[in-house]
């Protein structure tokens, strides 16, 4: 692929962006030894940087793992969504900080049993079992997570926080990170369990075309149609579709649906626009504050974030050009 948008891509600046592009858009084998010297870059690229620029002398970020979004848990989320190199154990200390939250006793007490059905924010163990096993740091905690979700999820095949004892629907929000985990989980460990309940929460997405009601084929959420980098804990049809494509699902023809929609919102240039930002660069006091500003929002100009994980997505199906 010879196109203007790629050549740029391979030029940027950030080593993170150039790596995707080579392995994700331009389809280059990840094990080779030029695939690996690119990765092994992004340690020092400008978003790696300011994400770990807080911390301390023992290797930790002093603050809640959860604190939005500079915390352990969405500095490592965001990592491992770059395409950090695995192994690195100067992690550690942080992917601790994530295991002691989510594993601790004053976290056990936000699980509730309510009408027969687990209430939890899934998304949080689902984050940490994934990027605990995309930066190469998982250990028996993160089988843990990985039971933990198998055992909490709902009839329906998904996960929901929803309190409400009448609430009995899979939330899409608190669904599709407990899909990445279970995915990656399945894969490196071969459980079948796993990969079971990493289908029963694909069908989820599958049945309603990543973003339509089941009951009248209308759009369930204008957000879920709009493009965001990074989106955190939310749902939108970009992350949708990765995780669809990790987890072995996008030739799935209901997926088609919502890769014509991304297709649509090409850019002139060739390249993709993050439409709308879920992060704030303000103060620290400001819920939502970043370290990094991840190429900025707006209709009209290309997000280099977003336009390398949607053409890589294209491309894995055939869509690329």
């Amino acid at each position: 692929m010879t196109q203007p948008i790629v050549k740029l891509l391979l030029q940027s600046p950030d080593p993170a962006i150039r790596y995707k592009t080579w392995v994700g858009v331009l389809g280059n084998d990840p094990a080779s030894p030029e695939a690996h010297s690119k990765r092994l870059a992004i340690n020092s690229s400008p978003a790696a940087q300011a994400l770990l620029s807080e911390r301390n002398a023992d290797g930790e970020i002093p603050y809640h793992p959860y604190a939005k979004w500079y915390g352990a848990h969405w500095v490592l989320a965001c990592l491992a969504d770059l395409g950090y190199p695995p192994g690195d154990e100067s992690l550690k200390p942080l992917i601790a900080q994530s295991f002691q939250w989510l594993l601790g006793p004053a976290h056990q007490k936000n699980i509730r049993l309510i009408a027969g059905r687990v209430r939890r924010c899934a998304s949080q163990e689902g984050n940490c079992l994934w990027y605990a096993l995309t930066l190469g740091l998982a250990d028996d905690r993160a089988a843990e997570l990985a039971a933990r979700l198998m055992k909490w999820q709902w009839p329906d095949g998904g996960w929901n926080c929803d309190k409400r004892s009448e609430a009995h629907n899979s939330s899409f929000m608190e669904t599709l990170i407990p899909l990445r985990g279970l995915a990656r989980y399945a894969q490196v460990s071969g459980d079948p369990a796993a990969a079971r309940a990493a289908q029963r929460a694909a069908d989820i997405f599958l049945k309603r075309d990543l973003f339509r009601r089941q009951s009248d084929g209308g759009l369930i959420s204008q957000d879920f149609v709009t493009l965001h980098y990074p989106a955190y804990w939310h749902y939108d049809i970009l992350v949708a579709l990765k995780v669809m494509m990790e987890a072995g699902y996008i030739e799935d023809e209901r997926c088609h649906p919502a890769l014509e929609l991304l297709a649509a919102k090409r850019l002139p240039d060739g390249g993709f626009p993050a439409e709308k930002a879920y992060h704030r660069m303000a103060r620290r006091e400001v819920s939502g504050f970043s370290l990094y500003d991840w190429g900025g929002a707006s209709i009209r100009r290309m997000n280099p974030y977003a336009t390398v994980d949607a053409l890589s997505v294209l491309r894995a199906v055939g869509r690329a050009d």
